[in-house]
């Protein structure tokens, strides 16, 4: 699946990933590929991405590797959006 992470300054991240998981209002929740449409306010954590990802060398600095293999983004709120297995992450 196709994941975009986009903040007020820049587009983050783009490109294929594995799988990935986010600090719902609620709760965590991971997404895979073929998971149904969804919207939904994010709240203050982790983006935990899976894959094989790659981060441009002028946004390395926001991400980290966690236990798991996974790339972490750290976030304080957004919204999320998956539709056709292209998943938005819009950030602050």
């Amino acid at each position: 699946m196709y994941l975009e992470i986009v903040s007020p300054e820049a587009t983050l991240f783009s490109g294929e990933v594995t799988s990935v998981a986010v600090p719902g209002v609620n709760g965590e929740f991971q997404m895979l590929k073929d998971h149904a449409p969804i919207v939904s306010l994010l709240g203050k954590g982790n983006v935990k991405i899976y894959g094989d990802v790659e981060i441009e060398e002028e946004f390395q600095d926001k991400f980290s590797k966690g236990e798991k293999n996974e790339t972490l983004l750290s976030i304080s709120s957004g919204t999320i959006e998956m539709k056709g297995n292209k998943v938005i992450v819009l950030a602050d």
